[in-house]
């Protein structure tokens, strides 16, 4: 068991928290649930990022480029 509180100290009463897997200190519960919602935002912002350069004028010049780059090393185009 973690002392919470010095036991000399203003505050009162020393309370014993259960430590061991499984069991959080007091104000983390949800963080994880934060922190995949922060990954799956940042997720989708990137693919929509990637498509509207993809689909664009962008897109199709560099795909273009990468695809005569490749016939060009393997000596067909």
């Amino acid at each position: 068991m973690a002392r919470t509180t010095d036991p000399t100290g203003p505050t009162g009463p020393t309370v014993e928290l259960p430590r061991g897997p499984g069991v959080h200190a007091r104000g983390e519960q949800g963080i994880t649930t934060a922190e995949y919602a922060v990954g799956t935002a940042a997720g989708a912002g990137l693919a929509g990022l990637l498509y509207a350069l993809l689909t664009g004028g962008f897109g199709d010049r560099l795909l273009r480029t990468l695809f005569d780059h490749v016939l060009g090393l393997l000596g067909i185009g």
